[in-house]
């Protein structure tokens, strides 16, 4: 695979996208695990927002490593350890990243064992997790205007 430049539009739209799946949850009653639970609906779209987010961010890290590093990977787990040795991430966010890398697939192919308790508390206090990789992937991208593509 040979690098070539990222495209603006790609990290535009999975950003706000990643960025739309954060606000969704927001809207969700996380005042308390009873008001979470008082709509079946709160469950479900807190799981859709939080998997489709991120599975955004993963979709980033990996148009990253495929454009401007000429690099495919094919797990999400791959992802961080790579961007890690690309300098896009430090050791500490690759290793939290990993760890989203990890849930997303846990929700996918364990989604029966991923608890309403469980997905309230990671809504309600883990939020920032997603918002912190995402800024760090937009800070590494803001220091490398040259990799990237603004055409349309």
């Amino acid at each position: 695979m040979t690098p070539s430049k990222l495209r603006e539009k790609i990290i535009a739209e999975r950003t706000s996208w990643i960025r739309k799946m954060i606000e969704g949850i927001q809207t969700l009653p996380l005042e308390s695990y009873e008001s979470f639970l008082s709509d079946d609906k709160n469950v479900a779209s807190a799981e859709s927002y939080l998997r489709r987010g991120l599975e955004a961010l993963m979709d980033l890290g990996r148009h990253i490593l495929a454009k401007g590093f000429g690099k495919a990977v094919a797990e999400y787990k791959e992802i961080p350890r790579e961007l890690h040795k690309k300098g896009v991430l430090n050791e500490a966010e690759a290793k939290l990243m990993r760890e989203l890398a990890g849930y997303r697939n846990r929700m996918v192919h364990f989604y029966d064992k991923i608890t309403d308790d469980e997905l309230y508390h990671i809504c309600r206090d883990q939020l920032g997790d997603l918002e912190r990789i995402l800024a760090a992937i937009l800070k590494w991208i803001h220091l490398h205007p040259e990799l990237v593509d603004r055409t349309l």
